[in-house]
C-alpha cells in the first residue's frame, strides 16, 4: 500500500510547505513541554501530548506531499498508519501508537482517567517521533 492509493479516500494531495511544516513541529515542541507539567491532571498531559503525535505525523505527511481529509472518519487513524510510510515507523510502535489513540478516545468520549503509565507512555512516544521528525523532516 503506499500513500497514494488513499488519495480521494482519506488523503489528498497538496503542495509541501516547508513553513507550515515547521510551525507543525515547533507546535508539537510546545505541546511537549506542556506534557510535562507535572501539575497539570493526567488527562490534560496525555491529551497534551496526544496532540503533539498528531501534530508530527501531519507534518510528516505533509513533508511528502499529502494532508488527510478531515471530512472523513478516521483521520487520526490515517496519520497515525500513515507513520509507517512518511517516517519508517515500524508496526511494533504503530501498534502502541494506535493503544494511545484509543486511550485518547476513552478518556475524551467517556470521562475515562487516565494512569500515569498511560501519560508517560504517550509523552515517550511523541518526544520520540518529535526527535525522528526532527532528524528527517527538518533537513
Amino acid at each position: 500500500m503506499t500513500l497514494d492509493n488513499l488519495v480521494g479516500i482519506s488523503l489528498e494531495r497538496i503542495t509541501t510547505d516547508a513553513v507550515m511544516i515547521k510551525r507543525l513541529l515547533a507546535a508539537a515542541e510546545r505541546n511537549l513541554q506542556d506534557a510535562s507539567i507535572a501539575e497539570l491532571s493526567n488527562e490534560n498531559r496525555f491529551d497534551t501530548a496526544y496532540k503533539a503525535i498528531m501534530q508530527i505525523a501531519n507534518a510528516a505527511l505533509q513533508a511528502r506531499g499529502y494532508r488527510t481529509l478531515t471530512s472523513k472518519p478516521g483521520h487520526h487513524q490515517t496519520m497515525l498508519q500513515s507513520l509507517s510510510k512518511t517516517l519508517d515507523i515500524e508496526s511494533p510502535q504503530l501498534i502502541v501508537l494506535d493503544a494511545l489513540r484509543k486511550q485518547r478516545n476513552v478518556a475524551d468520549y467517556s470521562g475515562d482517567l487516565v494512569t500515569d503509565t498511560a501519560v508517560n507512555e504517550c509523552i515517550s512516544q511523541a518526544h520520540a517521533l518529535w526527535l525522528l521528525a526532527q532528524e528527517q523532516l527538518s533537513k
